[in-house]
Formats: C-alpha cells, structure tokens, sequence
C-alpha cells in the first residue's frame, strides 16, 4: 500500500461545489487536497448556468430562496475575483430573463409567479405579449405575455468550472485524480479516505461534495449516508447566427405541456437548451425523445430555432434532495461534512457555499444563513431529540 498522505481539509469531488469549497478553505490557510479523476467535470459540463433566483422561486421554497439570494447577491465580486485571480472569462452576464406564457393556463401561472414574487420582495415586471416580442422580436406571435426579471443573469458553468480548478491550483490545493473508495473511519471520526489504487489520504475534516454520487461512497455510516439521487436532464446546444445581430437578448423561458423549457444565449453565439428532468437512476443516455421534446418546446416560444446548426447534445445528473435543498456543514459523524445535494441551483449557490464550507472548516461554525440546510435535518435522531417534551 502507498503511504499516507495527510491534508487539514480533504474534499471528495472536483466539480464546481467542491471546487469552491477547497478554493475557499485554502484561501483560510488549511492545507487542502481534492480527490477527483477529472476535477471540473460533473453536472457543470451540462448545465446551462442561469443565475435565476427570481424566476426560479418555488412555492414552500422561501426558506431557500433567502439562500439563493444571498449568493445571486456574491456574484459580481465572486466573478471578478475568480476573473482577477485566474485571468479566466466566466461569461458572466447581467442580461435578464424573459419568462413568457404561451396559453391561458401559463399565464394564469405566471401571474401566480408574479404575486408569489410580489409577496417575497422581489422584482419583476408582468408584460403583454406585444411587450414581451418589442424586447424579443424572434418570439412566436402566440406568446400572451410574460414576466421580466432584470435581476437574473447567467454564467458559462463550463468556464466557471476552468476556473475554479485554475484558482485552485494557484491557491496551493493538491489534486489526487483518482476515485475515492472508502470513507476511513477511526474511533467514531472520519479521518479521510482509501483511493481506488489503494493509497490512503488522511485529513483533519473530510467534505463529501460528490454531487450526485455523494450517497455513493463506502465506508459512510448508514445514518450519515446523504439522501441524494440522481436526476437527470438533458441539454442540447445550438449556434446562433451573427450576422443579423443577437438571436435573444437574454434568457428566455417558459412552461409547455407542464414541461419546462430554456434558451440560453451566450456572446459566443452559442443558444443552450434544456432541460428535461428524469429519475431514471444513473442512466446519462442522450434520446431522440428527450431531443425532440426540447426542439419541439423551444420551437413553440422561438419558431427560427429549428434552422439552427446542431452542435452538442448531452445529459447530466442534478444531485437532488429530498426537499430539493443542499446539504450544507458537519454531520453526526465527527470529522464529516457535506456539500452536496443542490439539485438545481448548483451553479448559483457556488459562491455562498464556498464562504459557508470555508467559514465552518475553519472556525467549526456554520454561518447563520446556511444552518437551515444542515444535513442533520434529515437525522431521525436529531429530529427525535430535537421535538419538544
């Protein structure tokens, strides 16, 4: 067997929530390593990277919204740091999003949207449909009006991802790009993890931040076992033309059939769009159905998008929760702390699940915004002792 390598912080898993955290903690002053065969890789590759905190407001979901607020909020700093820090574009955009209905019934939800918003002290501005195809001509001429939110804004996860393993890397973050195996644990403690080429890597505090492979991981206590599961979706990119000027301004959305359904256009010319939402296990297999009904859903907002070249079709897994919120800081087991479970939001919660893992790592304190989404919610004896005598 290889012999022990030792880190303060050894984080499990290189995609984008890992990668802030060991970014993060090394900024702290804690020597820190990430296990990862392809750090930067995972549901980042996949994801269309809306920064939608607004138009993404959930019912029985307020409680994460205050979170998802807090990091839209981080973002401008976040990116220039990263930006300063690495030389990298993120393609971060402050260009809004258009959410828009195609019938009676999408209005009647999207007004809903509008007054749930209206009542969480958000901004958004309801239009008609000749004001939504003013500020987005190529809309199809059946569109009955929509919802304007400014404050939403987007960011190429792809880049991001780049970046966070460069800024890492800067930071003095060691990557061993293997898989871990098996959680070690010592006495009652996490005290790191068994390679699949058989080293062990020892560490004061070890973060599981496997997105959605976190439940995943041998040798975890059943009643620490994050309750994670794969969701999938698929994605399918497109390249938009230059020469008439922007396809979209800004990200359009909507809901079609029940389906939901995004265009995201980046400077580059690139158009994302998705996504499907599947439980289907570990399957990441790209459909002719899943294909056609995002072709067919964003042909109904934007008619032109169907004479687009094809460039990219793919699917990921969002590491989904029971109550569709990360889990976020230490575990019953000392030693152990999780990151993982942000289902959709991955890409907007980057920042603040950076400070709060960062924060805690370093002080054994879990900051105030983000005590809601401990994992020991999800304890059954947490939640036995917690209830009132």
């Amino acid at each position: 067997m290889s012999r022990t390598r030792t880190s303060d912080v050894l984080v499990i898993g290189g995609g984008i929530i890992g990668l802030v955290t060991a970014w993060r903690a090394a900024q702290r002053g804690l020597a820190t390593a990430v296990v990862d065969p392809e750090p930067g890789g995972g549901a980042a590759q996949v994801a269309a990277g809306m920064l939608a905190a607004v138009t993404e407001l959930h019912y029985g979901e307020q409680t994460l919204l205050g979170l998802n607020l807090a990091s839209a909020r981080r973002y401008p700093d976040f990116a220039a740091e990263l930006t300063e820090q690495t030389g990298h574009d993120l393609g971060y955009r402050r260009c809004g999003t258009l959410a828009v209905a195609l019938d009676a019934d999408d209005r009647a939800h999207l007004r809903e949207l509008h007054t749930l918003q209206q009542q969480s002290g958000l901004e958004s501005q309801w239009l008609s449909g000749r004001e939504c195809r003013r500020l987005e001509p190529l809309l199809a001429p059946g569109v009955r009006g929509g919802l304007r939110v400014d404050g939403d804004h987007q960011i190429d996860p792809r880049r991001l991802a780049g970046a966070l393993v460069a800024a890492c890397e800067r930071a003095g973050v060691v990557f061993h790009r293997v898989w871990a195996e098996r959680l070690t644990v010592v006495r009652d403690r996490a005290t790191g993890v068994v390679t699949d080429d058989g080293t062990p890597l020892e560490a004061g505090q070890v973060v599981l931040a496997g997105g959605s492979l976190s439940g995943r991981l041998a040798g975890v206590p059943q009643d620490v076992l994050p309750p994670v599961r794969p969701v999938k979706g698929q994605v399918v990119r497109l390249t938009m033309p230059q020469r008439h000027g922007p396809f979209l301004s800004r990200t359009v959305r909507a809901v079609v059939r029940g389906s939901h359904v995004y265009l995201v256009p980046r400077e580059s010319g690139e158009l994302v769009v998705g996504a499907t939402s599947e439980e289907m296990g570990w399957d990441t297999t790209v459909t002719a159905g899943g294909v056609y009904e995002l072709l067919r859903d964003a042909h109904e907002l934007v008619p032109g998008i169907t004479e687009l070249p094809l460039t990219e079709t793919r699917a990921g897994l969002r590491p989904g929760s029971p109550d569709n919120a990360p889990l976020l800081g230490p575990t019953g087991l000392e030693g152990l702390l999780l990151a993982t479970g942000h289902y959709r939001n991955g890409v907007l919660l980057t920042p603040v699940t950076g400070d709060a893992m960062a924060h805690v790592l370093a002080t054994g304190e879990l900051p105030e915004e983000a005590r809601p989404f401990t994992p020991k919610r999800f304890s059954t004896v947490t939640a036995l002792t917690e209830q009132p005598a």
